[in-house]
């Protein structure tokens, strides 16, 4: 019986692995771009709950803020102007500075929806319709998505430093979950 003839091949040096270099993550202008994004939503935002908070910029209030949200229907109008107030401002403070974006972000989205319910669908267009607010939303949503960029506090946070999707949706949905429950107070 004849064995099958063996043959031996040298092994040929494997090709160094090339994989192509990821796209950068960060680049100056999107941080840039991420900064100007934040600084102006979160300071509007944090402007228009001064208004309700301290009367500042021409604003009602607690007390005239608090008549308008009993008079929408909430309940507690003082209470309401009250949290309404503080979520604005402090959403829109976190927002300005890149601070627990993802948090801020979803804040904003609640109390804008809250706005658009409160405000009604009736027309696209001011001066009665959502366009701002929806704009207003569409652009915290984005920053709570996306994350702060480069730019921002929350850089010093090791657990969004390297912001996550996962972060910015699950505070999204929050938001979302917190402003449909406080539609369903609402007469």
């Amino acid at each position: 019986m004849t064995s099958p003839s063996v043959t031996t091949t040298k092994p040929q040096a494997a090709a160094p692995a090339v994989r192509p270099e990821p796209a950068a993550l960060s680049t100056p202008g999107h941080d840039t771009g991420l900064l100007l994004l934040r600084l102006v939503l979160g300071l509007t935002m944090a402007a228009h709950g001064a208004q309700k908070l301290f009367g500042w910029f021409g604003g009602g209030g607690i007390s005239g803020t608090g008549r308008f949200f009993t008079a929408s229907g909430y309940p507690a109008g003082d209470a309401m102007a009250v949290l309404a107030g503080l979520t604005e401002t402090l959403g829109g403070l976190g927002l300005a500075l890149g601070l627990l974006t993802p948090l801020a972000g979803a804040a904003i989205v609640g109390t804008l929806i809250n706005a658009i319910a409160v405000h009604g669908a009736g027309a696209f267009f001011a001066p009665k319709g959502i366009e701002y607010e929806l704009l207003l939303t569409a652009g915290a949503a984005a920053l709570a998505l996306t994350g702060p960029g480069r730019y921002a506090a929350d850089r010093f946070l090791p657990v969004l430093r390297g912001h996550r999707l996962a972060h910015g949706a699950l505070a999204v949905a929050l938001g979302v979950v917190l402003a449909a429950a406080l539609l369903l107070v609402r007469d």
